[in-house]
This record gives structure tokens, sequence and C-alpha cells, in this order.
């Protein structure tokens, strides 16, 4: 983070860095309410006259409804399932704000949506559920099937988000996705990627704690073994401390948390025990995804890192360490998920760019080497664009990265044999930048053309 503010160079003052935290929560009460929701539905094909809705609706359509009749593959084509998914969610685990409801969760998943739409090009529709039992929410979302071309599940809690997402991923022919895990799963493995070649150090060495054993952290590990990192070069950590085989509370419902307990066992070769900052010592780097801070992280923690040490504090709306804290602990590289701080390692320049690139193919789910496709190809970008310890991913503003991770996942969709299409690297890439661009021209032009409401001043 830059020491000097704008003016003359002068450090800004914790007070200054906390009020310019605060501002976009302030500025959200105002905007919100103002446009009363942030997506809309709008037409897709034109209407030149009245005649033209002969055939997009009766008689006509009853066409294209006799071909997916017979050829049911060709909804593909006749429809926008292709390009539409769902974002799904209880509310059980909204941001850091915890289990606030499904109508209180709304906001979060229209978000999600405006996202998907202009970084991605995907039409995304919020769908928050009135119930919280996992079956039922597996049974929902299995019914909406025939109109989806994926499923963005958000904001569930854990464990049962593993097994919502274990079964549709099984159950289901269209891609499921848990953002929660696999999204941050990808952006954390792109910074990891860009971070150790800045402080000189390698993925099959490094030393990395984890703060958080949740679905975020979890399938960050997950994610970081596959593309190279030893388990037992992990040291993960929750709220009753260090996994280890000694964790009988977990031990005792280990069939319920699989994973953590797979953790307990595999993970930790130094077979540390403790609590989190016994398991950030001596560590090259950490990764939190835990309870929002600030203070949920100690800077003597960060003190007592290995040289040169790297931490993202991923929390939101609050980071479990503020990155000035960190800084003058002796973090060298900070990254959080928030937008108003320097290396902001957010879902937001994962998500959008995987699922064009698996619409884009039509494919049947999304793997973990897709993911680390994706994280490849973020870490790329920013290095084409030259990394430092200020910039270990590209910005979202950088739009070029949504088409070439989406050409990554969409190459390796296709050489799994997961991809319904099969295209070239050239053919993709040309439709993922057409289909994003297309959607931020229609924003730009709309604000052009006056046709939002002019915002409210903030």
């Amino acid at each position: 983070m830059d020491d000097s503010s704008e003016e003359g160079g002068k450090k800004p003052t914790v007070d200054e860095l906390l009020a310019k935290a605060k501002k976009p929560g302030e500025d959200a009460l105002i905007l919100h309410p103002f446009y009363q929701g942030k997506i809309e539905v709008t037409l897709k094909a034109p209407v030149r006259d009245f005649n033209d809705f002969a055939i997009w609706y009766t008689p006509g359509v009853a066409e294209p409804c006799r071909l997916i009749q017979r050829e049911p593959e060709q909804v593909y084509t006749q429809t926008n399932k292709w390009n539409t998914i769902a974002v799904i969610s209880d509310g059980t685990r909204v941001l850091g704000l915890g289990d606030i409801g499904p109508e209180a969760g709304l906001p979060v998943m229209e978000g999600k949506s405006l996202l998907f739409k202009y970084l991605g090009g995907v039409d995304a529709f919020p769908l928050c559920l009135a119930t919280k039992d996992p079956d039922e929410i597996i049974q929902c979302t299995k019914w909406l099937e025939p109109s989806l071309g994926g499923i963005n599940l958000e904001d569930i809690s854990h464990p049962k988000c593993f097994y919502i997402l274990d079964t549709l991923r099984k159950e289901m022919n269209i891609p499921v996705w848990h953002d929660d895990q696999q999204g941050t799963a990808t952006i954390s493995v792109a910074g990891t990627i860009n971070s150790m070649k800045i402080v000189g150090k390698k993925l099959d060495e490094v030393l990395i704690s984890m703060v958080g054993a949740g679905a975020a952290n979890i399938a960050t590990s997950r994610v970081l073994i596959t593309a190279g990192v030893p388990i037992k070069n992990i040291i993960m950590s929750d709220s009753k401390g260090i996994l280890e085989p000694g964790r009988k509370d977990i031990e005792e419902r280990k069939d319920w948390f699989v994973d953590k307990w797979k953790m307990c066992v595999e993970s930790n070769g130094e077979g540390r025990t403790g609590n989190v900052a016994d398991a950030m010592k001596d560590t090259d780097l950490c990764i939190a995804a835990s309870k929002p801070g600030p203070g949920t992280i100690k800077p003597e923690w960060v003190s007592a890192m290995a040289t040169d040490p790297v931490i993202f504090p991923m929390a939101n709306p609050v980071p479990e360490i503020w990155p000035w804290e960190a800084k003058e602990a002796g973090a060298v590289i900070i990254a959080t998920g928030r937008s108003d701080f320097p290396n902001q390692v957010n879902n937001s320049l994962g998500f959008p760019g995987i699922f064009r690139g698996t619409l884009d193919v039509s494919a049947r789910t999304i793997t973990d080497e897709m993911c680390i496709a994706a994280a490849y190809e973020i870490a790329k970008t920013a290095e084409d664009h030259g990394i430092h310890k200020e910039y270990i991913v590209p910005t979202m503003d950088q739009w070029e990265v949504f088409p070439r991770e989406a050409t990554a996942v969409a190459m390796k969709a296709i050489e799994q044999g997961v991809a319904r299409k099969k295209l070239s690297r050239q053919e993709i890439f040309e439709r993922a930048e057409f289909i994003i661009g297309r959607a931020r021209k229609q924003t730009e032009a709309m604000m052009a053309n006056k046709d939002f409401i002019p915002p409210a001043p903030v």
C-alpha cells in the first residue's frame, strides 16, 4: 500500500484510512434505494414492429419448440439457456455477516449478477431460497436445470455447502460451481503464484498458514495442492486451533467434516498444535478467510512469520487485519478482498471469465484443473503488465483478463473431455472478447444516452 496520500506526499492518518474504508458502505445506503435494485431484464432480439411478435412468440415459436422436443441439445442454440445461470443462496453465510437470511442476502446476489454480466457477459439471475435444508436446496436447484446453462452457489454455510456442491455436480448435467469455494481458490492461487515470484520463493517449497477452515480455505488448499504445493506444507487453523490428528472435535464428526478431517491427518507435516499465532509462525504465506476484523490477526503474529512474509487477509467487509497494520508488522505483500486497497484478491477476477469459457463450450462441469488454468492465466495477465508488491493480480478494469481466462478454461474443458462443443483457441477467444465487449458497450451506451436514472449525489 502506498505510504503517501495525494496531498503533497503526506502519509494518511489511521482515521483517514478508516474513513476511506467506510465510504463504500455509506454510499451503498444512498445508491441502493435510489436505483431500487442493480439489474433488470432487457431484450436481446429486435422488435421491428408488432409483426415480430409472431416470430418471437406464437405462432412462430412453436417450430423451435418442436425441434427441441426432437433434439434436446438444440435448446442450447434455440434459446438463451447456453448463457443463462442462476446465483443461488440461502443467505446463511453472506459475506462476513453470517446467517442474515435470504432477503438480506439479495443485494449481494444482485451485485454478483451485475458483475457476471458486465465482466463476463453472462446473464445471471439472483435466486434466494426460503429454506436452509440442504436436500431441499439440492432438489430446488435440480428442478431449474432445463432453463439454465449453469449454477453459481453463493454464501451457503459450511459444511453443508460441500455436500450440496458435491451432490449437484454428480447429479446435474450442467456446471455447478460454489464461488466461495472454487472462486476464492482460483484467485488465491493466482495471487500466490505471482507473490512467490516477487519474493523469490518456489511454490513447492513454501510453508503456508491458512486462517479459517471453512469453504473458502478448504477449497483453496485443495487447488493449491493440485497446483503443486505439498499438503504437508500447509498449516490450517480454525477458531479452535490448528487442524491436527488430536482434534477429537473434528474426528467425532469426520463423516460430516470430511475435508477438515483430511487436513487434520494429512497436512501440517511439522505436527504443530496450538492457535492461529502458532500456525502463522515462520510461514512464508498466510491466507486468511475467516472472521472479519480488524483484530482477528494480530500484528505480532505477522512479525513472527518467515523472511519477506506475504499475507492475504480476505474477509469481507473488513479484512482480518488492516493492510497498514500488516505492513508495519513486516509484511512485504498484502492482498485483501476489497477494491479500495492495492492487490484485490477477489473472486470477481475469476468467476466471470471462468463461466464465460465454461458456457462457450457448453461444458458439463467445472473441474479443479479448469480453475488452475484460470489462475495461471490471471497471473500471466498481471505479469504481462509488470508485477510488483502492490500489483500481483490484474485490476478489474483490465478487462482483457476475462476473455484470456475464458479461453484457458474452455481449452482445458475440451482437453478434459467435459465440453459439448469443440472450438479452436482463436474461436473461443474471439467469441469471449465479443460477448464481454458487447455487455460493457451496452452499459456504456445506456449511460451515454442517459437511459439510466442520473445517480444520486454521494
